[in-house]
C-alpha cells in the first residue's frame, strides 16, 4: 500500500495505544541517536492530539529516556492552537506535561510556537524566522527536520491543514496562519512544503474513528488524492505508519 509514486513507507500495526507508545520511542530513540552522530544534534517537530500523548510518556521512562541525548534534541511544533501556553487545549502544554518536564532537555531548546499572541500572522513570521536562524541557509531552501511526529484527524487533516484550505497550495511560506472554517478559528501550522522536507515523517493514529481515513490515505486506489495527510509526501524522506489495531482494520489482513 502507499501513494504510487510516493516516498518510501512502512506500516507498523501495534497491539494498542500503550503498544504504539513503546514502538513509536523506540524510532525516536533511534533517529535521535543517528541524528546527533551524524549531524551533532536531533530536531523534532511536535504533534498534539490524544495519540502523541502515548508515545511521550513512553518516552520519559528510563527504558526510552536515557538512550537520548537530551542536550542536543531541539523540539519544535508542527501546528499550534490561538492559546497560551499553560491552556488545556494547547499541543506545547501537552508536551510539556507529559514529555518536556521530565526529561533534561535545554530551556532553550525548546522552540515553541506563541499561540497566544494577538497577531496570529505576526506568530507565524517569528517562527518562520525561528527556524530560519535554527536550519540557517538549506540547499533546498526548506527545513530540514530530523523527524516530523503527525496525527490524522477522521477528516485527513494533519498539523493545521485542513481539507480544502488555500493554505495547501503555499509554495513560499514555512510557517502560515490559516483560517479553520470548520472550527472557526486561526491556527499556526507548518505547510505542506516544510514538511515534505523532513528527512522522516511518523504519523500515529488510534482508534475505530481512524480505520476509514487511514485506509483512504495508504490506498492506492483513494479516489481522495487531496487529503492534506496524503499529501505528505517526503521528497528525500520517509513515511511512517504507527496505528492500533482499531485504525489499521481496513488495511488488509496482509498488514495484521
Amino acid at each position: 500500500m502507499g501513494a504510487t509514486g510516493g516516498p518510501p513507507e512502512e506500516i507498523v500495526i501495534c497491539r494498542d495505544r500503550e503498544d504504539l507508545g513503546d514502538q513509536a520511542a523506540r524510532s525516536f530513540v533511534r533517529l535521535a541517536q543517528e541524528a546527533v552522530s551524524l549531524r551533532g544534534r536531533f530536531s523534532a517537530a511536535l504533534a498534539g492530539g490524544a495519540t502523541p500523548r502515548a508515545l511521550y510518556r513512553s518516552l520519559v521512562s528510563a527504558a526510552f529516556a536515557e538512550k537520548i541525548s537530551w542536550k542536543s534534541v531541539h523540539l519544535f511544533w508542527g501546528d499550534e492552537r490561538a492559546v497560551p501556553p499553560g491552556h488545556p487545549d494547547s499541543n506545547y502544554h501537552l508536551a510539556n506535561e507529559t514529555l518536556i518536564s521530565h526529561v533534561p532537555i535545554p530551556p532553550q531548546n525548546v522552540h515553541r510556537m506563541r499561540g497566544e499572541r494577538s497577531d496570529l500572522q505576526a506568530a507565524a513570521d517569528e517562527y518562520e524566522k525561528t527556524l530560519h536562524d535554527f536550519f540557517g541557509p538549506s540547499d533546498p531552501g526548506w527545513p530540514s527536520f530530523d523527524l516530523v511526529l503527525l496525527g490524522i484527524g477522521s477528516d485527513g487533516h494533519t498539523a493545521s491543514l485542513f481539507p480544502g484550505s488555500p493554505v495547501l497550495k503555499e509554495t513560499v511560506r514555512w510557517v502560515a496562519a490559516p483560517y479553520v472554517e470548520k472550527l472557526n478559528a486561526v491556527r499556526l501550522t507548518l505547510t505542506l512544503p516544510a514538511l515534505n522536507h523532513a528527512r522522516r515523517v511518523i504519523f500515529l493514529a488510534a482508534g475505530k474513528e481512524k480505520r476509514s481515513i487511514i485506509r483512504d490515505v495508504l490506498s492506492d486506489d483513494s479516489p481522495s488524492t487531496d487529503l492534506p495527510a496524503r499529501m505528505v509526501q517526503p521528497r528525500k524522506g520517509a513515511r511512517l505508519f504507527f496505528l492500533d489495531q482499531d485504525a489499521a482494520a481496513l488495511l488488509g489482513k496482509d498488514l495484521r
